[in-house]
């Protein structure tokens, strides 16, 4: 497998004589564009499921779930937690877009578990302002995607809560370990 991590870095691998990541990132987006076609669908997911899960650069929630393009909303965060923001989008995804189910992703080795709440007040050190967000790290995944569960299941923004599933991905055999909610 390929990915962009085994390829070189440095002046032979740029796109441009001094390009930046974001030039490559838009010259991809040229070649992706030149050969593009509308496939005709709307913003409303075939399989009528919401993912919420990290933002951790290993997971390629596409491939492991075997979704193709327009099959799921997919969001993605520090920890894959089910924050405010997160409801946000569940709830517009529900309720404007038609999602029923909701599947929720952490997996091993995330940062999340190596960092504390710490961090916010090191943060405000730092630049003399304290985040309004919460860190929301952790020390043991399967208890976070219970966590998690819970707020999707007791929210009342959302329509569709009796199917919601939570699980971790092991990131070094890449399979799904499902997590019960007691």
């Amino acid at each position: 497998m390929t990915t962009s991590a085994s390829v070189p870095t440095g002046p032979q691998n740029a796109t441009t004589g001094s390009g930046t990541v974001t030039d490559r990132l838009v010259d991809a987006n040229q070649q992706y564009a030149a050969a593009f076609t509308d496939p005709g669908m709307d913003a409303r997911p075939v399989l009528h499921v919401a993912v919420v899960a990290c933002m951790d650069a290993r997971l390629d929630l596409h491939d492991a779930l075997g979704l193709s393009l327009g099959d799921c909303h997919t969001i993605r965060n520090a920890g894959g937690v089910v924050t405010d923001d997160v409801i946000r989008s569940l709830t517009i995804s529900q309720r404007a877009l038609g999602t029923r189910s909701v599947v929720l992703i952490h997996h091993t080795g995330c940062g999340l578990e190596s960092i504390t709440e710490e961090f916010r007040h090191d943060l405000e050190m730092e630049v003399g302002q304290r985040p309004s967000w919460a860190v929301e790290a952790f020390r043991d995944v399967d208890q976070d995607v219970r966590q998690s569960m819970q707020r999707v299941r007791t929210s009342p923004f959302l329509l569709h809560t009796d199917d919601v599933r939570g699980f971790v991905f092991d990131v070094k055999t890449g399979l799904l370990r499902e997590i019960d909610p007691a």
